[in-house]
């Protein structure tokens, strides 16, 4: 049961939003009784950390695996994954988002747990973009010699702007400027 509220809150916070559903909303979309709810999860805040710390174990770091292989240009990777992240976008008219950025977005102000649940999984995901970018340094891909680690942290930032922005305009195009800002003017 834990697992299906889990799931439910994925899909609901990634529709409506922390703010604009309630334990009700979540526990309808998993077939549980909203009383079963509470044996699970001590509020609605530690299910939104868990429901994050599910999404990107389940689903957004499934997309990262492609930085992590070895085969192939790592630079190429790099631009594969942010051509693969805005095709997604796309298929899903510019609406939902990241679960991550809209809990960023929405409750890392007012929500410490989910605030914390937030910030490692911001580290890690720069973590990858850097070691990715860190290879492509070395086989001189990428001729800056600026810090991989700093690199990746501006560049994911950038990229969760870029998707702010496309989600506003219901359209690719922040998406596609970053992709050619960032492999024409920041990594060449």
């Amino acid at each position: 049961m834990r697992a299906k509220l889990v799931e439910a809150g994925v899909l609901t916070f990634s529709k409506a939003g922390f703010n604009g559903c309630s334990v009700q909303d979540i526990t309808e979309a998993a077939g549980v009784p909203k009383g079963s709810f509470y044996n699970h999860f001590e509020s609605k805040e530690a299910l939104g950390a868990a429901a994050l710390e599910h999404y990107w174990a389940d689903g957004s770091c499934e997309t990262l695996k492609i930085l992590d292989e070895r085969a192939g240009s790592p630079k190429g990777r790099l631009k594969q994954y942010f051509e693969d992240s805005l095709v997604a976008m796309s298929e899903k008219d510019f609406t939902c988002g990241c679960l991550i950025g809209n809990m960023a977005a929405e409750q890392s102000d007012h929500s410490p747990v989910i605030a914390a649940q937030l910030s490692a999984i911001f580290a890690n995901w720069s973590r990858r973009i850097g070691a990715c970018i860190r290879q492509a340094q070395e086989a001189g891909e990428i001729q800056s010699t600026t810090d991989a680690e700093m690199l990746a942290t501006f560049v994911l930032n950038a990229w969760e702007g870029a998707l702010q922005r496309a989600r506003i305009e219901k359209g690719e195009r922040p998406l596609r400027q970053f992709i050619d800002v960032l492999f024409t003017q920041l990594l060449h």
